[in-house]
């Protein structure tokens, strides 16, 4: 017989079944201390951005959008310690550039700078559109918003609404009316115009509103509505004629141009706005920091100032209220859409 038979186990020995315990809670120790590795690293990574952010702008250099990007860029870079490099995009009413945005990955290194066309009147205008502005995008936040005026050459018959209104319904369907392009906020808002006034006008679509406004100032073309901040050096300067504003208030840099309403049109109050957004599914920490440096830039007194003097007012909102207001201008500009049959397909 075994002399040892019947000794507990040696110090430092286990037998086979505390073993297999054993080895089961260090397994377990062991995955939770790489568990715990893997999120320490997550949480020491380096914070967004590392590297530059493209600020894709879906219309050419020189209009109302691509002055707004370009006026964000300069604090975003200082808040945020990367340059934000302007991209222009231009084509199809803004389009290109929004699939463009749509395609590019949610990693906040790709913003879109758009106005009203790209966010609320694209979809009812272009079949197979590359992108739904409802779906494709976090929306962070509606920067500003200004009424469009309603602007002849100098030399244009009528000296006011009443007499635009007049001619032009003694001469249906020739006055010339430039815009940014199909689709755009002076299209809509001169579509608007001609249902609520009774007229037709003659639509002139171009690639963005600063070749629009070149012809309008070479007389090539009759009438616009455009942003106030794109003509109102042309205006103050006697080149072009303001005959009225779409606001629901005159506006506070031209205090002396009625409002359509005063002019004798009621229901045409339209505001252009710019907004921002990116691809959808942006992380949260990278939404929220991103938000809170537009707001911050677009809140500081320089910039509200500047903007004023430009006929902006800073809208800021939150991406909420930004959503909620996307859907209010989608359903207003299919109803104006489908009222005036309008088509560009």
């Amino acid at each position: 017989m075994n002399k040892f038979h019947g000794r507990p186990a040696a110090a430092g020995t286990l037998a086979a079944p505390a073993r297999r315990k054993f080895g089961r809670l260090a397994a377990g120790m062991t995955a939770l201390a790489a568990a715990l590795a893997v999120t320490g690293a997550a949480a020491a990574s380096p914070a967004w951005p590392q590297k530059a952010v493209a600020v894709v702008v879906p219309f050419p250099a020189g209009g109302s959008t691509d002055t707004i990007a370009r006026m964000l860029a300069v604090p975003l870079n200082e808040k945020l310690g990367q340059p934000f490099v302007i991209d222009n995009r231009p084509g199809a009413t803004g389009a290109i550039g929004a699939t463009m945005v749509k395609r590019a990955p949610a990693d906040g290194y790709t913003l879109l700078v758009a106005s009203i066309g790209v966010y609320a009147v694209n979809p009812f205008l272009q079949k197979n559109l590359g992108y739904d502005p409802a779906k494709d995008f976090d929306l962070l936040t509606v920067a500003v918003r200004a009424p469009n005026v309603l602007v002849t050459k100098p030399d244009f018959p009528a000296k006011n609404l009443q007499e635009l209104v007049a001619y032009m319904k003694k001469n249906p369907g020739k006055v010339a009316f430039a815009s940014s392009g199909a689709g755009s906020s002076d299209h809509l808002t001169a579509a608007l115009f001609w249902q609520k006034s009774g007229t037709d006008g003659l639509h002139v679509p171009y690639k963005g509103g600063a070749p629009a406004i070149s012809d309008l100032l070479a007389g090539q073309v009759d009438v616009s509505f455009q942003n106030v901040n794109a003509v109102l050096q042309h205006i103050r300067s006697g080149k072009l004629k303001a005959l009225a504003v779409t606001g629901d208030k005159r506006s506070a840099v031209l205090p002396n141009v009625p409002t359509m309403a005063e002019g004798g049109v009621k229901d045409v109050d339209v505001y252009s706005w710019q907004a921002v957004a990116a691809p959808r599914g942006l992380p949260k920490d990278v939404k929220v920091r991103l938000h809170a440096a537009l707001v911050g830039a677009l809140n500081e007194p320089q910039m509200r100032q500047k903007l004023a003097e430009n006929g902006f007012e800073v809208v800021a909102n939150t991406p909420e209220q930004f959503e909620q207001f996307e859907k209010q201008e989608l359903q207003r500009w299919k109803g104006v859409i489908e009222a005036g049959k309008i088509s560009i397909d």
